[in-house]
């Protein structure tokens, strides 16, 4: 039989049988459209992470207090130095060659309230630098003073979105309020941002570090960001950072540092592994559409035994039957694949119009590996069927034996 010939037969009998064949597309209608929508949940994380950290450059470092290390064992035991970093060592590391900007961080919860108006947020502690590392922007206002060691300005900078809610439409600038038992003049509020990699920056207030060391009563620093004057030198400051914290610690190389690249491909292994997960997972719902293909291709093989045996009686070969089954199969899956991609499209540009700051998308592979699996599982599970109808006998298959 023709090609053109065994399409027009396989679309014949399925308008023919239009519940079975409903039934069986929106089986391959979900599972194709599953896997789109959840590998673009993990492809859309994976880029929104990339462009967080494409944001802030490639010339960062980060020092943290602590040192994970490796310390031997089957398996491994881990153990974190208990020194604390200091302004007195960040300020040591300024000295070094090829370093530009140096951002002690102190962090906590601090309970800031005006007139009626009281919450808790997110309180950073910190320098002018901070604002040129992390490549944050002011809406109005001023940033962090240049402040003389150990002078303590008592001074504040907002979040949007917290500005909002503490003062609405009022002009914050010069306002004071109070966070803990210390007030603070605002001298500036940051521009619109967003989450920057799950710190929502709107809703938190900065303060010099010397007044967050008072707040928290905590000289020990959160973290030290750096920015680096040439990427390409970033492992010989490295190793500069550490000679500089062996000889203020007593010979300790007691800090982690971590590279905006290594966190990057971490992040990048972490979410591509999840996203062949959920893909994986999704997958299985088109297993399942081919076992009810399977199913219900058996039981057509029963109920078109009459007909097997008049298409044979004809002169069909048993490979004809057998094509014909699969044909069918493989015409649902094409067009359950079809309908699958434009669902789960139509799905990801809705949530796009909800979620704009999101960047979700379906990479193509999924599509494509979507239509190779629904396509796969449909001829795999219509063989047998297919099989069993071109191994009756035409006699007794007219008979209705």
């Amino acid at each position: 039989m023709k090609l053109p010939d065994q399409l027009a037969f396989n679309a014949l009998l399925l308008r023919r049988h239009r519940l079975r064949t409903a039934l069986l597309l929106l089986s391959i209608i979900i599972g194709v459209a599953s896997v789109i929508m959840l590998t673009s949940l993990g492809e859309g994380a994976r880029r929104y992470v990339e462009r967080e950290f494409t944001a802030l450059g490639n010339q960062m470092l980060i020092v943290l207090p602590g040192r994970t290390e490796t310390t031997g064992g089957a398996p491994p035991i881990y153990g974190t130095s208990p020194r604390d970093l200091t302004y007195e060592d960040a300020n040591a590391l300024r000295q070094i060659n090829g370093i530009s900007r140096v951002a002690p961080v102190i962090a906590g919860t601090g309970r800031i309230s005006y007139r009626s108006v009281a919450r808790d947020v997110i309180t950073i502690g910190t320098t002018a630098d901070f604002f040129i590392v992390r490549n944050l922007q002011l809406a109005f206002g001023s940033g962090l003073p240049d402040v003389r060691p150990g002078q303590v300005v008592p001074v504040c900078i907002l979040g949007a979105k917290l500005k909002e809610r503490l003062f609405g439409h009022e002009n914050p600038i010069n306002r004071w309020l109070r966070i803990g038992d210390y007030r603070f003049r605002v001298v500036g509020v940051l521009a619109e941002r967003g989450e920057s990699l799950g710190l929502d920056m709107r809703d938190m207030v900065i303060i010099p570090l010397l007044s967050a060391q008072a707040l928290f009563n905590s000289p020990g620093l959160f973290r030290v960001l750096l920015e680096i004057e040439h990427p390409d030198a970033q492992e010989a400051i490295k190793e500069r950072i550490r000679d500089v914290i062996r000889r203020r610690h007593e010979g300790e190389d007691d800090v982690t540092l971590i590279s905006q690249d290594s966190i990057l491909s971490a992040f990048n292994q972490i979410l591509t592994t999840l996203t062949l997960t959920v893909a994986g997972i999704a997958a299985i719902s088109l297993i399942v559409a081919g076992v009810l293909i399977m199913n219900i291709s058996l039981i057509s093989v029963s109920q078109r035994r009459r007909e097997i045996g008049l298409l044979k009686a004809l002169g069909a070969s048993a490979i004809t039957v057998r094509q014909l089954f699969i044909g069918e199969a493989l015409l649902l899956a094409f067009f359950g694949s079809l309908l699958g991609i434009a669902l789960g499209e139509l799905s990801i540009a809705l949530a796009v119009r909800l979620y704009p700051a999101f960047p979700l998308v379906a990479p193509w592979w999924a599509e494509l590996s979507a239509t190779a699996i629904a396509l796969g599982c449909s001829v795999i599970f219509s063989w047998y069927p297919a099989s069993r109808a071109a191994r009756l006998d035409p006699v007794q298959a007219m008979r209705g034996e």
